[in-house]
Order: structure tokens, then C-alpha cells, then sequence
């Protein structure tokens, strides 16, 4: 990107050029805030990091499934990837092509397969064995074919937290890729079944580029093996997982020193496998999800109490875990910075919500600018797995999300009701 989405002017924090205060001002908080411009440069990034080569990029709808957004998304002539008949259904209604949509996710019950073979989508990920026998008897009572993409696992580590490991031997995901050959000769006898080719997805937030070198590599020595076995391979889908900076997004003088993650911008992580990739002679795929929308996301919250203890200071706020539970669940890092600086000490501080378990928590011991009641603070990077994996825990309403573009903003979903709890 040549430009920030969110960046300090004037010690004021902004999304492009509308100050996080006069939103929040407006709409209250919590509330979620995105930039337009910031989803669609990554989405122009993608697609130039593949130059000429024949390629299909399907945006994970899992990583923010906001109508608004995916119609931002596909009005870029990008494909989608999808992991439910909700999913699905959404990423039609937002314009995305059914030619351009693959439907991923190891337990795909027979009513969503059926409303996706009706809307004869691209290609179907298969997990198993018995989901290959499942979508050619649906296909059949349908009177139609479904092709597939083969998803194997590597058995490869990506690093990160457990819960988004996807490709070890352990994992849920895939079949073995010692038995792609064995599989795929089943799934050409099955009458109503086209193979495509095949599909890895080997984890979530990888940062090291030769992680996804070592995986091209097999996925690449795997067509060949394939085709010696007389298996035809067309399609190539390399999955997603491109990791994004966390720490020390932005950046001013007055804010705590943080060290950003030794992270390979997405167009370098392309850049990296496209070779290895293209000698299959295969059309590439791709799905990038949160290297699109998490930096162009911020989480704004209210400072409510500072409660100090003796032995640790506490941020109150009036977000909780029930509106970003990425802390929580994988002990993810947010930088969180106020949203107007003052040129305040820095203290160790933990900033937490106001829902009833110790859990619920955005920072532990961080170092931040003091704040003080009635203060606003930023939870960056939350534009992906925030909302949609928000809940009403506590009878908590959930928030408001809020698209900017340029000067405007524009409710892109309105705060619900206790009412409608």
C-alpha cells in the first residue's frame, strides 16, 4: 500500500480521512470501523503479484462476511471462497460469479451441497472418501455433476497457535497425501463426479515465506505423481493463510515502541511459490481472507473504569469478548493505542471488558499511553474474525460496523437492540 488506512493526524487517530472519534461520536461504541480503500489496495495487490499467469483468487468469506464488504470484494472481479450454505448464499447476493466460487469446510451437510450443486459453483473441496460418495449421490438425484478439488495434508507445520494449525497428520483437515492417488482414481469412477485436481490449506497467520515454498514444493511433485498415474490435474489451489503485521501497525512518537513481526507482505508470500507453482502447468487458485481485511478493520471502545489493584492496573472498557474474541480464544496480539494522544507516560496496564469471565480480555500487562474514563482506544487489525465471530454471551447486542471511503462513513451494519436479543 503507498498509503495507511488508518494513520495519527494531528495526534487524532483516522480511518483514510475521517477522524475514529467523530464515529464513534456518532454511532457509539463499540464499533467496528474499516477502510474501504484499504480492503480494495489489497485486493489490487493480490491480483498484480500474478502478473499474466493464468489464476483464480476466491476471497475467504469466513474472514469478514459483511454484505457490504463482499460486494466491495467481488466488484474487484474476484472469486470466493466459501464454508456454509449461509456463506454461499451471501457471497452470490454480493455479486460474486458461482463460476468463481469453491465451497471448502470438512462437514458439508446434503442440503448445502445440494443448494450448491443447484447454483452449479466451480468446484466443491472435498475432505473424504465418504463426502465424495455424499456429493455424487446428491448430484445424482439432481441429475447433475459436481467437480472437485482433492484437499490433501501435507503434514507440513506451518507455526502459529494450534487452533489454526490445518495441515499436520493430527488435523481434522484433508486426506493424507499418500493416498491423493488412491482417492482421486475412486472419485474419476464415480459417475457424477469431474476431478479438477487437488487443494491444500496448510494454516492460518504464516509469516515465513519458506513455510509456503516447502508446501508448493510437495504440492508440485505431487501433480507430477498424480499424472504418472494417468490422474488428470488441471486446477491448483494453494489455499490461503498469509500472515499480516500485528505489531506496530501505527505508529507516532507519543505510542510505546513495538517491534512488528518479521512478516512477508502477501504479494511476496506469491511471489515465492508462483515458480514452483506454475511449472504444473495447472491454473493456480488461491484464498486469501485475512491478509485482505484484518489491517483494514479497527475495533473503537470506551474506556469505562481504571481499577488498580496494588498489583495490576486494569483498563475498563465497554468492548468485551463477546465482540472480539481473538485474545481470548488464541491469545492473538492487537496493538491498541488511544485514539487521541496526549502525550501521556506509558504504564503496564491489562485491558479488559466487562463480561463475567477472566477471560475476557484484549491485552495482558501492555504497555500503553494512560488513559482515563470517557478516553476511546483502537483495537487495530480486528477487521478479520471480529464481528463474525462476535455473540450475544451476557445478553450483549452486537455492534455497529461502519465503512469508510475517503471523507464519508456509512453504517454498514446498524448496532442491535436489547430488543432484539
Amino acid at each position: 500500500m503507498t498509503t495507511r488506512d488508518f494513520a495519527f493526524q494531528d495526534n487524532e487517530l483516522c480511518c483514510e480521512s475521517v477522524q475514529l472519534s467523530t464515529i464513534a461520536e456518532r454511532y457509539g461504541t463499540p464499533v467496528y470501523v474499516y477502510s474501504a480503500a484499504g480492503i480494495l489496495n489489497r485486493c489490487r495487490t493480490f491480483e498484480a503479484s500474478f502478473g499474466n499467469v493464468p489464476h483464480l483468487t476466491c476471497y475467504a468469506i469466513k474472514a469478514n462476511a459483511n454484505r457490504h464488504i463482499l460486494r466491495l470484494i467481488a466488484r474487484e472481479g474476484l472469486g470466493a471462497d466459501v464454508g456454509s450454505r449461509g456463506e454461499l448464499f451471501l457471497a452470490l447476493e454480493a455479486g460474486f460469479r458461482p463460476e468463481t466460487v469453491t465451497f471448502s469446510g470438512v462437514g458439508k451437510r446434503d442440503d448445502e451441497i445440494a443448494y450448491a450443486l443447484e447454483r452449479d459453483i466451480h468446484a466443491f473441496n472435498v475432505e473424504s472418501v465418504e463426502e465424495l460418495d455424499v456429493l455424487d449421490q446428491v448430484a445424482g438425484r439432481l441429475g447433475c455433476t459436481g467437480s472437485i478439488l482433492l484437499r490433501v495434508n501435507l503434514d507440513i507445520d506451518a507455526g502459529g497457535h494450534a487452533y489454526v494449525s490445518t495441515s499436520l497428520k493430527e488435523n481434522k483437515f484433508g486426506v493424507p497425501h499418500q493416498r491423493a492417488i488412491e482417492v482421486l482414481r475412486y472419485a474419476g469412477s464415480l459417475p457424477h463426479i469431474v476431478v479438477r485436481g487437488i487443494h491444500s490449506h496448510i494454516g492460518s497467520q504464516i509469516v515465513k515465506p519458506e513455510v509456503f515454498r516447502q508446501a508448493a514444493t510437495a504440492m508440485a511433485s505431487l501433480v507430477v505423481n498424480l499424472r504418472q498415474a494417468g490422474i488428470p490435474v488441471e486446477e491448483l489451489d494453494f489455499g490461503g493463510g498469509y500472515g499480516v503485521q500485528y505489531r506496530g501497525y501505527v505508529t507516532h512518537p507519543d505510542l510505546p515502541a513495538e517491534k512488528p513481526e518479521a512478516t512477508a507482505e502477501p504479494a511476496t508470500m506469491v511471489a515465492t511459490v508462483l515458480p514452483i507453482l506454475t511449472t504444473t502447468g495447472c491454473r493456480i487458485s488461491i484464498q486469501p481472507g485475512r491478509s485482505i481485511v484484518a489491517q483494514a478493520g479497527a475495533l473503537v471502545i470506551s474506556v469505562l473504569y481504571r481499577k488498580e489493584t496494588g498489583h495490576k492496573t486494569f483498563i475498563i472498557t465497554d468492548g468485551g469478548m463477546n465482540d472480539l474474541i481473538r485474545p481470548s480464544l488464541y491469545h492473538s496480539f492487537h496493538q491498541i493505542v488511544p485514539v487521541h494522544l496526549r502525550g501521556e507516560l506509558h504504564e503496564h496496564v491489562d485491558v479488559v471488558g466487562p463480561v463475567c469471565e477472566s477471560g475476557d480480555f484484549f491485552a495482558q500487562d501492555r504497555m500503553l499511553p494512560l488513559v482515563r474514563r470517557g478516553d476511546m482506544l483502537a483495537v487495530m487489525c480486528a477487521g478479520a474474525y471480529g464481528f463474525v465471530l462476535s455473540s450475544n454471551y451476557n445478553a450483549r447486542p452486537r455492534v455497529a460496523e461502519v465503512l469508510v471511503d475517503g471523507f464519508t462513513h456509512t453504517v454498514i451494519r446498524e448496532r442491535e437492540t436489547v430488543e432484539q436479543l
